[in-house]
């Protein structure tokens, strides 16, 4: 097929804008965890920036950006700063973001309610199944939420 000029740079302004696009939704789906103990979310992506907030191990993020070594995030309430990439890690983790919740003995609203979850309570992600997630607590205590009433992965 022979193309000419304008049709070449058509098409290719096209696959830019698209790899553009797709390269922009795929940094707006990722999450990651603060890997360490705690970690500093600073207004800029340096050191040099104001502390935003502390974050404890496990806490979940979605990127929206990245600079260097530096990922912009969003946390679960809409808050966004910046944390160094070195310091998060992939191990899943939600964020209760109801009021309160029922943690429940199996997947489903016709299990026991084995807890009860408050909004902010940071959980480990153990398992996902359709609209449930069985999660852990810090002290070990596990069990199952509807995904609705969790933000994280």
């Amino acid at each position: 097929m022979n193309l000419t000029s304008p049709t070449r740079t058509l098409l290719l302004t096209t696959s830019l804008c698209l790899a553009t696009l797709f390269n922009t939704a795929a940094n707006a789906q990722s999450m990651v965890s603060v890997k360490g103990s705690t970690l500093n979310m600073r207004e800029g992506p340096g050191t040099h920036t104001a502390v935003l907030w502390e974050l404890k191990r496990g806490y979940p993020l979605q990127i929206t950006g990245r600079k260097g070594s530096w990922v912009r995030v969003r946390d679960f309430e809409g808050d966004t700063g910046w944390v160094a990439r070195s310091l998060t890690g992939n191990t899943p983790h939600h964020v209760v973001k109801s009021k309160v919740a029922n943690l429940r003995a199996g997947p489903g609203t016709q299990h026991r309610i084995v807890g009860r979850l408050e909004y902010g309570e940071l959980l480990r992600t153990r398992e996902k199944r359709a609209d449930w997630v069985r999660v852990e607590r810090s002290e070990g205590v596990s069990g199952w939420i509807a995904k609705r009433l969790l933000w994280g992965f």
